[in-house]
């Protein structure tokens, strides 16, 4: 876990030598395990402690409470699908293709975590819980960066402010639509994955449409 990760979601403590570095992601590794087995719900401090092989007081020094956990846990998530997201935008030469890559973005996405438990226990948690919506919402600006980005270098005369609140939208809604399709039938999964697909490549990079008098 990084220094700007842990800024975001507000270790109690944040560690500065390796080996506490490495303890805290020992903890998140044994959280993922139970929320995989168990769900959110019914994971234990004290049973977290255990299969992290940690006394409790170390699990307390970072996290105050279970829902910090959770909040760790969904940043790792995010902090993945930006670095994906990233790395597939850093050399795109246009806005074809970055249409491409937005839709393979969101093809790579619903295939790495659609029959994951700890992903979808942690990301549903967005729906009621104002810390992890929180998160969520910093999370959309930060791939609304990216895919802004890619327009303000391949096409500067649509960097409007238009476009930038449709690269801001259309980031967050990707989620929600993924999110829905994790817990669909697999085929309506993928017929709405093709539906959203083809809204974006018709609407997400075009030129704002001219303001009436």
């Amino acid at each position: 876990m990084g220094a700007e990760s842990m800024e975001r979601i507000g270790l109690r403590r944040k560690p500065k030598q390796e080996r506490s570095i490495q303890r805290l992601d020992i903890i998140l590794a044994a959280a993922a395990q139970i929320i995989a087995k168990k769900g959110v719900s019914a994971m234990r401090m004290t049973e977290l402690a255990i299969a992290a092989k940690v006394p409790i007081g170390s699990v307390y020094q970072y996290f105050p409470e279970k829902a910090a956990i959770v909040k760790a846990l969904f940043d790792q998530h995010a902090s993945a699908i930006q670095t994906k997201t990233a790395a597939m935008f850093s050399d795109v030469q246009s806005l074809d293709q970055a249409l491409d890559l937005v839709c393979d973005i969101i093809d790579w996405y619903y295939d790495s975590y659609h029959d994951d438990p700890v992903y979808l226990g942690v990301w549903m948690g967005t729906e009621t819980d104002q810390d992890l919506l929180r998160l969520n919402i910093e999370h959309s600006s930060r791939v609304a960066g990216i895919f802004h980005d890619a327009v303000r270098r391949l096409a500067p005369d649509l960097c409007d402010e238009e476009v930038f609140a449709r690269t801001y939208l259309f980031s967050h809604l990707i989620g929600a639509v993924i999110r829905l399709a994790a817990v669909s039938e697999e085929a309506l999964a993928r017929r709405m994955l093709t539906e959203w697909k083809r809204v974006i490549r018709a609407s997400l990079f075009t030129e704002a449409a001219p303001r009436a008098a």
